[in-house]
């Protein structure tokens, strides 16, 4: 049997907003092409958690190990340029510049322009706007444009926060079977989905989050059918 790699380590994971501790204690790991969903109701602590991978805040403690790197020794900036793709609530989109300069914001050096022709050939919709201003776009196309713009940086490992938030269901169907051959494709994917049908669907595997903590984790085929677990974590009751 081969040995799965570990890609991402988050071990006793502790963040404060103030006197207020937000994350208490957090564990969880990422293999190598995982597809992994951080699931749980509303101000659990999820947003938090990506926020403290990415070294986004300041007041956090424990270890996050990237293919052994501890990120808590580089900036964010330098954090992506590691190999993990980061799209925050929100997209962080630049609403002045267009498609294509949004897009190339990502390449460096040893990025080639051909990276922007795959996710273009990915996006088509996104071949189409290419002109087009960011802040022109449908919430859609620009959260197309945020994933898209990870992409051609070619990450390791692919983290979204609300994907599939506010967007029309026709441009949501596309996302998900995106990110299902991004993943297919050999990208890890660490997804926040306030849909917990959606997360199931998507992922293999499921971390549910309670009060700052992980207080689940399951695999996702059987965590739909584990009726106790659903209604006491995240209120779902199947008949």
């Amino acid at each position: 049997m081969r040995r799965r790699i570990k890609l991402l380590v988050v071990k006793d994971l502790n963040a404060h907003y103030g006197k207020i501790h937000i994350l208490q204690g957090v564990n969880l790991e990422i293999q190598k092409s995982d597809f992994i969903g951080l699931i749980g109701r509303n101000g659990v602590g999820k947003t938090t958690t990506l926020k403290s991978i990415m070294h986004l805040l300041s007041n956090i403690t424990g270890e996050v190990h990237f293919e052994g790197k501890n990120l808590k020794k580089f900036e964010p900036h330098v954090i992506q340029s590691l190999g993990i793709g980061y799209v925050p609530q929100g997209r962080g989109i630049f609403p002045t510049l267009t498609v294509k300069e949004n897009l190339e914001i990502s390449l460096t050096k040893k990025k080639s322009s051909q990276n922007i022709d795959e996710v273009l050939h990915r996006f088509p919709r996104l071949k189409e706007r290419y002109k087009q201003m960011g802040g022109t776009l449908s919430g859609g196309e620009l959260q197309m444009l945020a994933i898209a713009r990870c992409l051609v940086a070619k990450p390791k490992l692919l983290i979204l926060d609300e994907p599939t938030e506010g967007i029309m269901p026709l441009l949501v169907k596309q996302i998900r079977n995106e990110l299902k051959n991004i993943n297919t494709q050999g990208v890890a994917i660490l997804l926040v989905e306030q849909n917990v049908q959606t997360a199931l669907k998507l992922c293999n595997r499921i971390y549910i989050m309670e009060k700052g903590k992980i207080v689940h984790e399951e695999n996702s085929s059987s965590l739909q059918n584990n009726n106790e677990i659903l209604k006491r974590y995240l209120g779902i009751e199947k008949n």
